[in-house]
């Protein structure tokens, strides 16, 4: 085997290895109290501390959020390593898209004009919806949280680590030439050693003295110009949690839009046992608990009145009447029915009445209605339930 060892220097190397032998004696010293150290100002330990605690909180945010976004752990490392190889992440479906292929299948054997098979393969394709709304939600979180504060750590703090390993490694060194001021100040007066008379070591160690404390006091104000900057990244970081929020938010939302739309088409397909919407459900019990007195009333809020109504559902229907649909209407959220032109469904007014909507009953949906899009057919012929 040829080695090359024309860019070898040995005295270099038994330098570098002797003043690391010196520092770590040094340190030693220091911990031992058998030497005197130069300590840093209190505004410097200030910021320094600051600087351990976020990076120690950012870590561990960081680390949970990742757990919370993939809870496989094997799959967050086989991520990291694509990542760091600059390699496209592997395409795996989640455990929602795994059970809602599963339903799909299970409902065509059973069959689809089976209740159980149609009520399967529309739960099926809901979970598939989730299972989107999932990946969306993890690569959305991960662009707008978890990269920027990990590129943080990766950056800006192994800067302030390595500008601070720095800065102790120059106050090792105007350390050891304070320490060897004082030593060539009490060889004052004693002979010559090695042809270099006392006076005139002194004369140099406090020339080194000098450039040593000019190399701290640079290295100082660098390090402490990186550690101010932990305030801007801080409100960076405050931002990246905002957009972590509005992304949580919208996560949420839409999967609460999939069920609701779920919990539609399941009470449409009706059967033997059909299927009840759990809002109404719930809304029913409050509602016999409560009585027909406890509804919000804020009259000059329409939008507040429909909101109160649908989970209170403080509606007389008791009697109802018929009504046509003049135009279809898709509705807007889980408390309103869709609606078919020209189809006839039962009506009701809202207590308190609403100028925009009434309570409507279609099968066994039962939701509000816009005014505008029914016309009343019998005034006179009430339908008791």
């Amino acid at each position: 085997m040829n080695i090359n060892l024309s860019n070898f220097n040995m005295k270099s190397l038994v330098k570098e290895a002797g003043s690391t032998i010196s520092r770590v004696v040094q340190l030693t010293e220091e911990k031992l109290g058998t030497t005197e150290r130069t300590e840093y100002d209190i505004h410097f330990q200030n910021l320094a501390e600051r600087a351990d605690v976020t990076k120690s909180w950012t870590e561990k945010i960081v680390r949970d959020a990742e757990s919370v976004l993939i809870p496989n752990p094997q799959n967050r490392v086989e991520d990291y390593i694509f990542e760091k190889i600059e390699k496209s992440k592997p395409k795996r479906l989640s455990n929602l898209e795994h059970l809602a292929l599963d339903m799909i299948e299970a409902g065509g054997d059973f069959g689809q004009d089976m209740p159980y098979g149609q009520a399967l393969i529309k739960v099926g394709q809901a979970e598939q919806k989730l299972g989107q709304c999932e990946h969306d939600f993890i690569a959305t979180s991960g662009i707008c949280f978890t990269q920027p504060l990990r590129k943080f750590l990766e950056g800006e703090m192994k800067t302030i680590s390595k500008e601070r390993g720095l800065l102790e490694t120059k106050r090792l060194d105007l350390d050891a030439c304070k320490n060897r001021v004082k030593k060539a100040r009490s060889m004052l007066g004693q002979q010559s050693k090695d042809g270099i008379s006392p006076e005139a070591a002194l004369e140099q160690a406090e020339r080194d003295l000098r450039v040593a404390q000019a190399e701290f006091d640079r290295q100082s104000e660098i390090t402490k110009l990186l550690l101010d900057g932990i305030s801007t990244s801080q409100a960076s970081h405050l931002r990246h949690l905002h957009a972590f929020i509005q992304t949580q938010v919208r996560y949420y939302k839409q999967c609460g839009d999939v069920m609701d739309q779920l919990q539609r088409e399941l009470a449409n397909l009706g059967g033997p046992t059909p299927y009840t919407p759990i809002d109404l459900l719930e809304a029913a019990k409050s509602s016999a608990a409560g009585g027909m007195g406890g509804g919000a009333r804020n009259p000059g809020n329409n939008s507040q009145q429909k909101a109160n109504q649908s989970m209170q559902l403080n509606v007389a229907t008791d009697q109802m009447q018929r009504a046509r649909v003049l135009c279809s209407y898709d509705a807007k959220d889980h408390t309103e029915l869709n609606l078919s032109a020209n189809e006839v469904i039962f009506v009701t007014e809202c207590s308190p009445v609403n100028e925009d909507y009434m309570y409507g009953k279609q099968g066994l949906m039962k939701g509000l209605v816009p005014r505008a899009f029914v016309e009343m057919l019998d005034e006179e012929q009430k339908v008791d339930f």
